[in-house]
């Protein structure tokens, strides 16, 4: 059974930090990374993010 993968970029947690060397970041999980957010939870945890919220739809 394949799991479905995470954008991270349509996440309301998901931002865009300053640092260079860590240019994305979570703020469900108060991290940041130097790749998507979603690939390091699942290589730590091994499960899919759990925090995952699509962001509003602007209109």
């Amino acid at each position: 059974m394949q799991e479905a993968t995470v954008n991270c970029v349509k996440c309301q947690h998901f931002y865009v930090t300053w640092d260079p060397k860590f240019p994305n970041g979570c703020r469900a999980y108060r991290f940041k990374s130097s790749s998507r957010p979603s690939i390091m939870v699942k290589k730590s945890s091994g499960t899919a993010c759990l925090n995952y919220k699509q962001k509003a739809n602007k209109t």
